[in-house]
């Protein structure tokens, strides 16, 4: 089994960053690619910090610091990952965008290596078959945020080898995961339980059930979650939410899944949650009084 010396990232987005971090502090050489250049260099400064206060909790030196930002790259250019042993994609959750971005990979990456994506919901073997080589895609899904998270969900598709599981697990592991592994069914594991709950608490806001703070702080302390369901789904992106169920309703088939119309309108709105500064919950600072409200409520 092949040892992983040099990793691509597709998305310099929250979990790509978070994922080419974790690959820098473990000695990897990482190329963290996106086309938009102010994009890297959010990503560098926020890749940065983060370690700095691993650095400040006396849980990493500052030797392994230096190390690790020795060993990330940022390009706007595909073509640098042409050396990479794996190439982990963390962009939008569109199948079709996923599809021509596999379809670029695979005539650019060497032949050994492995195409992964990090989807939280669409089929891997579906991405695969966009590809001359879907016994080398499989599906490896990073909680959010990937530094901090010990979860990572490994889906393999209908044609993926035993070799690219085992190694892609290794790697896994020596980011310090745990590992769970699913069947590409829509969704896999974590989503599929997790988005019906997310999307019941959005009806349960929707019929006036009860208010969000009184809905997120029945699931905090009567469930003991650390968040609440309308906060993790602000935390996540609405519209990341309204994805994956739409892909859970297509690909399952029950009526189950049907987004709350609430999720939908607020995605309309452009309410995508933290990454916008309002979703759900309002997280921009301004007065009470000139916080607008929200639908339904």
């Amino acid at each position: 089994m092949a040892e992983i010396k040099s990793i691509g990232v597709v998305g310099g987005g929250q979990m790509g960053s978070g994922i080419a971090q974790l690959a820098a502090v473990n000695g990897i050489t990482v190329w963290l690619h996106d086309t938009d250049a102010g994009a890297l260099t959010r990503a560098l400064s926020s890749i940065s910090d983060s370690i700095q206060r691993f650095v400040s909790k006396g849980q990493l030196s500052q030797e392994v610091k230096t190390e690790a930002l020795r060993c990330l790259r940022c390009t706007s250019n595909l073509e640098d990952l042409a050396s990479a042993d794996i190439v982990i994609e963390a962009i939008v959750e569109s199948e079709d965008v996923k599809k021509s971005l596999f379809v670029q990979l695979d005539k650019i990456v060497k032949k050994s290596a492995i195409l992964a994506s990090n989807t939280s919901s669409i089929s891997i073997t579906r991405l695969a078959a966009a590809t001359g080589r879907p016994q080398q895609v499989i599906g490896m899904h990073f909680m959010n945020p990937p530094p901090i998270m010990k979860l990572v969900e490994i889906v393999r598709g209908a044609d993926t080898s035993e070799d690219t599981f085992n190694v892609t697990k290794a790697l896994a592991e020596r980011f310090g995961k745990t590992v769970i592994c699913s069947q590409d069914y829509s969704g896999f594991v974590v989503n599929r339980i997790l988005m019906p709950m997310i999307n019941e608490a959005f009806h349960a806001l929707y019929t006036g059930v009860a208010t969000k703070e009184d809905i997120d702080t029945g699931m905090k302390l009567g469930t003991n979650h650390p968040m609440g369901p309308l906060e993790l789904a602000d935390f996540i992106g609405l519209d990341v939410c309204l994805s994956i169920m739409k892909v859970l309703h297509a690909g399952l088939g029950d009526a189950k899944y049907v987004p709350c119309p609430l999720l939908v309108q607020l995605v309309d709105a452009g309410r995508l949650g933290r990454k916008r500064g309002i979703g759900v919950y309002n997280y921009n600072k301004v007065s009470k009084e000139t916080k607008p409200s929200s639908p339904r409520l």
